[in-house]
C-alpha cells in the first residue's frame, strides 16, 4: 500500500506548480464528477451473452481473441465481476449492456420477442450498484443476419425482424431510464455491408433509411432514452461496402436530431476522432463516445493513456462539452486478465480527462490567439512532464481506491480467489 503521507505531500507540491499556471488542481479534481464512463459488460465474457442456455459454451462473440482462464459464463458472475471492477475506480460509471444479455432464465426468446421483464434483474442490479444503464440492440450473431444484412436486408422478412429487434430495444431503453432516473443512450450499430463491390449500395442504404425510421417513429421523453447511431468503415468479410457509414449516420443524425456515436476504432487509422467531436456538436445536440484502442484498426484493444485518447479528452474538457458527451468503452480482450483489461482502460481513459481538466486552457487560447505558436508549443510540451501523477494519486486517495499500482495486487487477489475457481470448475464439465 502507498504511504498516505507523502501522497499528500506529493499533490501539495503539484498543487503549487500548477497554481504558478493559473491551474486550480482542486477544481480540477472536481471537474471529474461529471465524467461518466459507461463500462460495456461484453469485456467479461467475450461478447457471449445468455441468450440460450448454452451461451457460455457456444462461443459466439464477434471476434473476440484470446482465451485467458476466468471468463464470466452466467450472469451472476458477469456481476460480480462488475462489482470488482467497480471497487477499483475512482469516479462515476455506468452500466452498457447488449440485447443478447438478457436475463432469459434459460428460455429460448427471440430478439423480436424480448421484453422489459428480461431485463429486469438488470435494471434492479443497477439500483443496488446507486448507476445509471445504457443499451444496445444486438444486430449480430444470428441466422437473420447470416448473409451480413439486417436493417438494410432486402429480404423483407428478415427486415422486418430487425425493425421489430430495434423497436423492442428502444421500449426497453425507455424503462430502464424511467425507473433508474437516468437517461439511458440506446446505441443503434449494424455490421450489414458487402465482402466485394457492390452494384445497388444506394439500395442498401434506402432500406437502411427506412428501417430506422419505421424503427424510431415513436419518440419518448428524452429524460428516458436518447437513440444514437453508429458508424463503421467497414467490418471483417464486409470490406468493399458498410452500408452505415459515418457520412449516412452523420447525416441521418442531424436530420432526425439524434446522437452521432463516434467509435474511436471505426475510422482510417489516420483519422483523429478528436478531431470530429467539435465539427460534430456543431450540428447535433448531444453525441456518443465509444472510446478504444485500434492497433490495426478496429482491433478493440484495452485503452491506454496515449496521444488519440489524449485529444479526444482534451477536446471534450476545453469546450466543456461534458453535458453533450456520452462516454463509454467498447474493448473485449481475452487474452489478458479480463477484469485487469477494464480496470486498466477505464483509468487510462479517466487520466486522460483529469490531465486535459489541468491543462490552462485559457492561457493557450491567448497564445494561439496572439499568434505566438512557439509558447504554445513550448508551453503544451512543459505540460507534459507536469506532476501528473500525484494529482492523479490524490485523486484516486480521495475516491478511497487503491492508488497507483497498488490495483494490480488487488486483481491478483481476485483472480486466485474466483477466476482461478471459476476456470477450474468449468475445466471438470468439458
Amino acid at each position: 500500500m502507498r504511504n498516505t503521507e507523502l501522497i499528500k505531500k506529493a499533490y501539495k507540491i503539484a498543487k503549487d506548480q500548477y497554481a504558478d499556471l493559473g491551474v486550480d488542481t482542486d477544481a480540477a479534481m472536481a471537474k471529474m464528477k461529471d465524467v461518466v464512463i459507461s463500462l460495456h459488460c461484453w469485456q467479461t465474457d467475450d461478447v457471449g451473452g445468455f441468450e440460450t442456455p448454452d451461451a457460455e459454451l457456444s462461443g459466439g462473440g464477434i471476434q473476440a481473441t484470446g482465451n485467458y482462464p476466468g471468463k464470466a459464463t452466467t450472469i451472476d458472475q458477469v456481476r460480480t465481476d462488475l462489482e470488482q471492477v467497480l471497487s477499483l475506480l475512482p469516479g462515476a460509471q455506468r452500466l452498457n449492456l447488449h440485447a443478447i444479455y438478457g436475463d432469459f432464465q434459460g428460455e429460448k426468446v427471440d430478439r423480436d420477442q424480448i421484453e422489459v421483464r428480461h431485463f429486469q434483474s438488470w435494471i434492479d442490479w443497477c439500483k443496488e450498484q446507486g448507476i445509471g444503464m445504457d443499451f444496445n440492440a444486438s444486430c449480430f450473431s444470428h441466422r437473420r443476419a447470416a448473409d451480413g444484412y439486417t436493417l438494410s436486408s432486402k429480404n423483407e422478412e428478415n427486415r422486418k425482424f430487425w425493425v421489430e429487434h430495434l423497436k423492442r430495444c428502444r421500449a426497453i431503453s425507455a424503462e430502464i431510464g424511467k425507473q433508474l432516473g437516468s437517461p439511458c443512450v440506446h446505441n443503434t450499430w449494424i455490421p450489414d455491408g458487402s465482402k466485394d463491390i457492390p452494384v445497388d449500395r444506394n439500395g442498401y442504404r434506402t432500406q437502411l433509411k427506412k428501417s430506422l425510421d419505421e424503427a424510431t417513429a415513436f419518440k419518448y421523453p428524452k429524460e428516458y432514452m436518447k437513440d444514437a447511431v453508429e458508424s463503421k468503415l467497414f467490418g471483417i468479410g464486409l470490406e468493399s461496402m458498410t452500408v452505415g457509414s459515418h457520412d449516412f449516420y452523420l447525416g441521418y443524425a442531424i436530420k432526425n436530431n439524434l446522437l452521432i456515436c463516434l467509435d474511436s476504432g471505426h475510422f482510417h487509422p489516420t483519422e483523429q476522432v478528436g478531431d470530429k467531436i467539435s465539427s460534430c456538436l456543431q450540428f447535433v445536440d448531444e453525441m456518443l463516445l465509444h472510446v478504444t484502442r485500434p492497433v490495426r484498426w478496429d482491433s478493440d484493444h484495452v485503452v491506454t493513456l496515449n496521444d488519440d485518447v489524449q485529444l479526444i479528452a482534451s477536446e471534450v474538457m476545453r469546450n466543456n462539452f461534458l453535458s453533450r458527451v456520452n462516454l463509454g468503452l467498447d474493448f473485449f480482450d481475452a487474452s489478458i486478465n479480463r477484469i485487469g483489461a477494464y480496470v486498466t482502460g477505464t483509468r487510462a481513459t479517466q487520466k486522460a480527462f483529469l490531465f486535459a481538466a489541468l491543462e490552462p486552457t485559457k492561457k493557450l487560447i491567448e497564445l494561439e490567439e496572439n499568434e505566438k505558436y512557439f509558447e504554445r508549443l513550448a508551453l503544451l510540451e512543459e505540460l507534459k512532464t507536469m506532476p501528473y501523477s500525484a494529482v492523479w494519486d490524490y485523486y484516486c486517495l480521495q475516491e478511497a481506491v487503491p492508488v497507483g499500482v497498488d490495483y494490480i495486487e488487488e486483481i491478483g487477489k481476485y483472480e486466485s480467489e474466483v477466476l482461478a475457481r471459476r476456470s477450474h470448475n468449468l475445466s471438470k464439465h468439458v
